[in-house]
């Protein structure tokens, strides 16, 4: 396992600043999230220009672990556009994972495996494995929906971020189940309470330890991502969390 940086930790930078920063940090590959809303890169601003956004982000002398995508709606022609252009932008960078948020809680399950299906398609047309997230208010929230969901849609996976498992209404004992689905996985430390989901590591209940024995036990060879938010009005400097965290997920690996 390697140890990764999500560049949403430094989302208060510009993306070519927010690189430099993860690189003198020393990490040896990226995490990078491109979301409609984020404060980087755009799906929308890569169809037109793959090869450009290619040879930018070579040019930051890093790798690249994984693509978060987010986009602007659930489904559609421009979004299935934007899709197979982070997908071949994938494919330039040697990069095995991209990420995309499962539907809202609620969603019929069968059409959300229609999509997905698709979806999965399109990835693997440029050799790149499509996970789904585990994530609050969508159909991944809880553990067995999601190994549900990666059961009807061949060659999906998960990203498994586990603070949203730990942490306010949908708060599970054991998600031990989602494990043989993992393909990526991104990390901060988290209390119990919904107001605690990013806190200073040490002082949430993140056990990374048996987190990684259990990615251990299912062969798990990919990224571990360090994901401490830049967020407005955080409690504490985020660069610190970054080192610190990285620091312990390189001492057990």
């Amino acid at each position: 396992m390697t140890v990764a940086c999500s560049t949403l930790c430094f989302g208060r930078y510009s993306l070519d600043d927010a690189l430099r920063t993860i690189r003198q940090l020393h990490f040896s590959k990226a995490d990078l999230a491109i979301h409609a809303d984020g404060p980087h890169l755009r799906p929308a601003d890569l169809p037109p220009e793959v090869g450009k956004w290619a040879q930018k982000l070579k040019a930051a002398n890093l790798g690249y672990a994984a693509f978060h995508l987010e986009f602007d709606r659930p489904d559609g022609p421009a979004v299935r556009e934007q899709l197979r252009a982070a997908c071949r932008l994938a494919r330039l960078l040697a990069v095995p994972v991209v990420t995309v948020p499962a539907a809202e809680v609620g969603t019929d399950a069968d059409a959300e495996a229609k999509r997905l299906t698709d979806w999965v398609k399109l990835a693997e047309a440029d050799g790149i494995i499509l996970t789904v997230e585990t994530r609050s208010g969508t159909m991944t929230q809880d553990a067995t929906c999601a190994v549900e969901l990666c059961r009807k849609v061949p060659g999906l996976g998960l990203t498994l971020d586990p603070s949203h498992y730990h942490c306010g209404p949908h708060r599970q004992a054991g998600y031990d189940a989602v494990y043989p689905f993992v393909r990526h996985v991104r990390l901060r430390d988290s209390g119990a309470d919904a107001t605690q989901f990013q806190v200073r590591v040490g002082q949430g209940e993140i056990e990374y330890g048996k987190i990684l024995s259990h990615l251990d036990r299912c062969q798990y060879d990919r990224s571990l991502t360090v994901d401490v938010r830049d967020i407005p009005d955080s409690a504490f400097p985020v660069e610190p969390e970054v080192r610190k965290l990285k620091f312990l997920l390189e001492s057990l690996v």
